[in-house]
């Protein structure tokens, strides 16, 4: 992994992101931290994100609002969200947040092994996918230089 990557918390409430914080704090990668939707999405803008841990209820803006645009933008539209939050399991809440976007759903209180293991798999996803596009980069760089050689070989040729 690596601290070129973040994860994004997104909770009101300063206890619940201090203590994602201290579950997450040995991963390999960089926390961003935001106590609202603006804030997150502010972030979002400005940031390579690798994954979302944002919170449903939030004042002014929540969760499913946040991922709503999340979901609109290019730039956004990709990255896993996990909702956590400590609203009703009941399933017309869970199926909004997968409406709008989410992966997964954490209910609080967090289990700190289950949030690892979690982070984790997306970091990793994360990794893979930037090694594959490198390798296309660099495929793509060597077909270009072949086409070139080619077309030089071509000119010389007639």
């Amino acid at each position: 992994m690596s601290k070129d990557q973040n994860i994004l918390i997104v909770d009101d409430h300063p206890e619940n992101l201090i203590a994602m914080q201290a579950i997450l704090e040995d991963e390999d990668c960089s926390l961003l931290i935001a106590s609202s939707g603006n804030e997150a999405l502010e972030l979002l803008l400005n940031n390579e994100v690798t994954l979302v841990l944002l919170d449903v209820q939030m004042p002014d803006m929540d969760g499913f609002e946040v991922a709503e645009l999340m979901r609109k933008r290019q730039r956004t539209r990709m990255i896993p969200i996990i909702f956590v939050t400590a609203i009703s399991k009941e399933s017309k809440y869970v199926n909004r947040g997968y409406d709008v976007g989410a992966i997964d759903y954490m209910f609080k209180p967090l289990n700190p092994e289950v949030l690892r293991h979690k982070a984790r798999f997306f970091l990793d996803l994360d990794l893979q996918k930037r090694r594959l596009e490198e390798k296309l980069r660099r495929s793509q760089d060597s077909m270009r230089e072949l086409q070139r050689m080619l077309n030089d070989q071509n000119g010389k040729g007639k």
